[in-house]
């Protein structure tokens, strides 16, 4: 969510703001979370595995010096060492293949962030359009590039234009470039690493990808992105389900529209698919979404509040809900929780408090819906935003100047503090996914 214009920033404050959105992606951060876990189990093991391997072949060592009238005590030895021994291998394919899986998403990180950098900066070299934009406005194409990426993959929706991506609308190379990136780094990444690792195991570390890939094994690792085989797939259904509804929807009632008035037929393609990929959860946007009709609007709200793994599972086959025992009931804090949507009625509610004079006052920019959109966008941590126009003002102020940043621009200190609840509340929603079940609505 800005509250100021992008083309403020230096270059040098650019790096620092990519390296920020680098550092705080969701793949980056569950790289940094898998290589702790590895170490957390590697250190158990040695303070525990090893004691007992160690103790289990001294045991191997003197019951081949027993006497025949022990036999039957050697076969107990015999068969306890080996359990040992199994349960050490066990552990030990463990802690490899929690090692190669970290080692499989940095590669895929990397990747992606390679791939994406080098055809930008080459779209730039050889379209003189997209890159006179950057010259007039006074911007590094490696800066750009590297900006763009990193903010893409990790979902944060910032461009180092102050129009976001509006003013390269015509520049459909460039849209298509982003558009895997959008994919990659969010709603596809569980898909795609399963695929990734199971790739990889056709060619080394056969046993630790099949460990990886167990749907017996799907619980041992903890990782929240790898998930089942029919998950995976239906996740990516879904996706491209929700992609083709909403590329539809925007094509049957913004066609002709303003927002996508000077625009080719393949232009228009090219610039819907890449709008309807932003709703989960980048945010990048090439039309004025205060012009799209309220339809659009709506249904991009619901696609924002949609968590980035969203689909359509018919089957009990969650790994965080399958085989879990039912929580009590009769903690009166787990009874007080409330749903996600709950809370965010409540945050909506408490911000048209705090907004309530310029509602009254400037009713055409401080409307329900375009608040809406502000709450679920920062929630979704997606970046929409309707934009303030001084155009839209009842009352014209002579010393209003439209700027190119968002709605919340505007708000008082007190809406921008609820938004940034909302936003870290958004980002950590996944503790809260069972709130709301004391509550039976007949």
């Amino acid at each position: 969510m800005s509250t100021v214009e992008m083309e403020v920033f230096s270059n040098p404050q650019l790096i620092v703001l990519t390296i920020l959105m680098f550092t705080g992606g969701e793949v980056f951060t569950s790289v940094v979370g898998l290589h702790l876990s590895k170490y957390q189990l590697k250190r158990r093991w040695t303070n525990g595995g090893l004691v007992s391997a160690a103790h289990a072949h001294h045991i191997e060592v003197m019951s081949t010096a027993e006497t025949k009238q022990d036999s039957e005590n050697l076969e107990s030895g015999n068969e306890t060492h080996t359990q040992r021994d199994a349960s050490l291998d066990l552990k030990l394919l463990k802690s490899n293949s929690i090692r190669f899986l970290g080692f499989v998403v940095l590669g895929y990180l990397f990747l992606a962030h390679f791939l994406g950098i080098s055809l930008v900066l080459f779209y730039l070299a050889i379209v003189s359009s997209a890159s006179n934009v950057l010259k007039t406005k006074g911007l590094n194409k490696v800066t750009f590039s590297f900006f763009t990426i990193v903010s893409t993959f990790a979902s944060c929706g910032f461009v180092p234009t102050n129009e976001n991506m509006m003013v390269f609308s015509k520049n459909s190379g460039l849209l298509l470039i982003l558009v895997p990136q959008v994919l990659l780094g969010n709603t596809l990444f569980p898909p795609c690493l399963r695929f990734s690792v199971w790739f990889l195991g056709k060619f080394f570390k056969k046993e630790e990808s099949g460990y990886l890939l167990s749907e017996s094994n799907k619980g041992e690792i903890g990782y929240l992105h790898l998930l089942p085989s029919l998950h995976s797939s239906l996740l990516v259904v879904t996706v491209f389900g929700f992609i083709l509804i909403q590329f539809i929807l925007f094509c049957s009632m913004e066609w002709n529209s303003d927002a996508l008035s000077g625009l080719n037929s393949f232009q228009k393609i090219v610039g819907v698919l890449y709008q309807v990929v932003n709703t989960r959860h980048t945010g990048e946007t090439i039309v004025d979404l205060s012009i799209v009709s309220p339809a659009i609007l709506v249904l991009f709200i619901v696609m924002m509040y949609l968590p980035p793994y969203t689909s359509f599972l018919p089957v009990n086959d969650n790994p965080q809900t399958s085989g879990r025992p039912k929580k009590r009931r009769g903690k009166l804090l787990e009874d007080l929780i409330f749903s996600q949507l709950s809370y965010l009625i409540i945050f909506i509610i408490l911000i048209c408090i705090t907004e309530r004079k310029k509602m009254k006052e400037d009713p055409l920019n401080f409307n329900a819906l375009n608040i809406v959109v502000e709450v679920i966008s920062a929630y979704g941590n997606v970046g929409f935003t309707t934009g303030y126009s001084c155009k839209r003002q009842l009352q014209p102020d002579s010393n209003c100047k439209d700027k190119w940043y968002g709605f919340s621009g505007k708000w008082s200190d007190e809406g921008k503090i609820i938004l940034i609840v909302v936003m870290f509340f958004g980002r950590l929603k996944k503790f809260n996914m069972d709130g709301g079940k004391a509550w039976i609505l007949l």
